[in-house]
């Protein structure tokens, strides 16, 4: 291969670089995977005939797109084996990420988790086509099915998400208001005002991956998660001091104790109360959260 096919390549590479790991992240809800989809796209980028390529920007998701479902089966093997719930891994992202909705609603870990319920190609046809646009005939090639089989697959994917999803819109707003009033019944201590704060069918989810102690079930209940919370503080005999973030274009907080990172907690809010807590401890899964991860959907 010349020089100037090489340049090309890594050129067009490059361009799309950020909008490939997004899409492999989508599917993956883990950076480390992420990454090595992105390696294994370039690998084979690099050997296609570039004058054969018409769009490169739906060639590379397409490439992507394949990588990241054979990764699909590693990582369910790897979740079966896995000590307590499976959260994704918590990303910094920039102010730019929050003001797409589409995109920032479905990096949520709250619809990230949904989408774990979906079959590999489920995820990978919804993905690409309700948050990158990507047409059905680019999905059809990227999973070697049929337009009109990527159609129903899209339907019925969709159903079963939507039927998941918040029955009412949320705004970022809202979301921030009630993670503040989290927030402050955390920095005060007033266990009755965590309640007021919480949907009596509230869920609380935590990872700590067999490295650090959480609950190996969900937590249901706001009864059950205020007393969670609770337990938790008096374990750890210092409180925990909180900071706001954005993370996976949502806001969130960093926690920590005695000034080392604990984890981070993302929130799901409907009217405005607090429906879900997802808790973060694993230390394998936080090593994304003090320097911004660039996404995009385009």
């Amino acid at each position: 291969m010349n020089d100037h096919v090489t340049d090309s390549a890594t050129t067009s590479f490059l361009a799309h670089r950020d909008l490939l790991f997004t899409v492999a992240y989508e599917m993956l809800g883990s950076a480390a995977d992420a990454e090595d989809v992105l390696q294994e796209t370039w690998l084979r980028w690099v050997k296609v005939d570039l004058a054969q390529v018409r769009d490169p920007r739906a060639y590379l998701v397409r490439i992507t797109t394949r990588q990241s479902l054979n990764r699909l089966r590693v990582l369910k093997q790897r979740k079966e084996t896995y000590i307590g719930p499976w959260l994704p891994e918590p990303l910094l992202t920039a102010p730019d990420v929050a003001e797409d909705v589409e995109l920032s609603e479905s990096l949520s870990l709250a619809l990230m988790l949904v989408l774990e319920t979906l079959s590999p190609t489920e995820r990978a046809v919804l993905v690409l086509r309700e948050v990158f646009k990507v047409d059905y005939d680019e999905i059809a090639a990227a999973i070697d099915k049929s337009p009109a089989t990527t159609r129903q697959i899209a339907h019925r994917a969709r159903h079963h998400v939507d039927a998941r999803r918040p029955r009412m819109p949320v705004s970022r707003a809202q979301t921030k208001a009630a993670m503040e009033s989290f927030q402050n019944t955390l920095r005060t201590g007033n266990l009755q005002a965590l309640l007021d704060v919480l949907a009596p069918d509230v869920v609380l989810v935590t990872d700590g991956g067999g490295l650090k102690q959480t609950a190996l079930r969900p937590v249901v209940g706001s009864d059950k998660v205020v007393r969670y919370i609770a337990g938790a503080a008096r374990k750890a005999g210092t409180p925990f001091s909180s900071e706001p973030t954005t993370v996976n274009g949502n806001p969130a907080l960093i926690l920590r104790l005695d000034g080392m990172l604990d984890g981070v907690l993302a929130f799901r809010a409907e009217d405005t109360r607090i429906t879900g807590l997802y808790y973060v401890r694993n230390p394998e899964k936080l090593t994304r959260v003090k320097t911004e991860t660039p996404l995009t959907s385009r």
